[in-house]
């Protein structure tokens, strides 16, 4: 049987893909946007190298630059993950729910979607009307292991253990103050589909320092009904906790998740 030999250019190319991958690959877990050095850094590729892909990158929007000059996860990564996450129906289930949240005075609320075995995605964000936000962004990949969106999706697939995992399977909900972003907190709740597959998680997120325990329990007030009727939207039932209003016991325990 013959052998196919590569050639210098197609070795080239698969090299070059191989880096770029790279590149995106080390967005996972940042907390923050990143800088050239600190990719390069985080990839081991030469800093000119680094930022010719990043360049490449950019202008098939897998990559957005902010003003500082540091990158995130561009517009084509979200529109990817949308595609395989999530219908264009569901969105359009989805984005009212969140406006709705905002008129009724709620912190910034996002939609979040599992990606992989350790991190979540913000596939979807209205800004809230305070004058400062916090540091989610459409397309943001985030730590499962860390934040409130993050601690729902581990208690919910059998994954996170222990009474802290408990309490938020009992309730319905998490709360979280500064594990991603030291300046952030964030309350999450479950919202299932079909089956009772967790689709997602809906969070109110906003700056660490309005979220004091009357806070936490006003935005608990308006998450658990929103996630409740998002999960009734989609074909599926609230399991293993109910839709009811929070108590202040609950929603002051910041063991049921910490960040944002």
């Amino acid at each position: 049987m013959a052998t196919v030999t590569k050639t210098s250019d197609e070795k080239k190319g698969v090299a070059a893909v191989a880096r770029a991958l790279s590149l995106l690959n080390a967005f996972e877990g940042a907390a923050e946007p990143l800088t050239i050095s600190e990719l390069a850094r985080r990839t081991g590729l030469y800093k000119s190298t680094a930022l010719r892909l990043i360049q490449s990158l950019k202008a098939e929007d897998f990559v957005a630059q902010l003003p500082d000059g540091s990158y995130q996860l561009g517009s084509s990564f979200v529109r990817l993950a949308r595609s395989v996450q999530m219908p264009s129906s569901m969105e359009e289930r989805i984005l009212p729910v969140l406006r709705r949240l905002v008129e009724q005075g709620s912190e910034s609320p996002s939609f979040h979607v599992r990606a992989g075995d350790d991190k979540r995605v913000c596939i979807l964000r209205v800004d809230s009307r305070h004058s400062t936000l916090d540091r989610v962004k459409t397309g943001m990949a985030l730590p499962l292991d860390r934040g409130a969106a993050g601690r729902v999706f581990l208690a919910y697939d059998g994954t996170g253990k222990g009474e802290a995992y408990d309490r938020i399977r009992a309730g319905g909900y998490a709360v979280s103050f500064g594990e991603t972003d030291p300046d952030c907190a964030a309350v999450a709740a479950p919202v299932f589909g079909i089956g009772n597959e967790l689709l997602g998680v809906l969070s109110l997120s906003g700056p660490r320092v309005r979220f004091d325990e009357e806070t936490v329990n006003a935005q608990v007030t308006l998450l658990l009904p929103a996630a409740a009727a998002l999960t009734r939207a989609m074909g599926g039932s609230i399991r293993g906790a109910s839709a009811r209003r929070a108590c202040p016991s609950d929603a002051s325990e910041p063991a049921m998740g910490a960040g944002g």
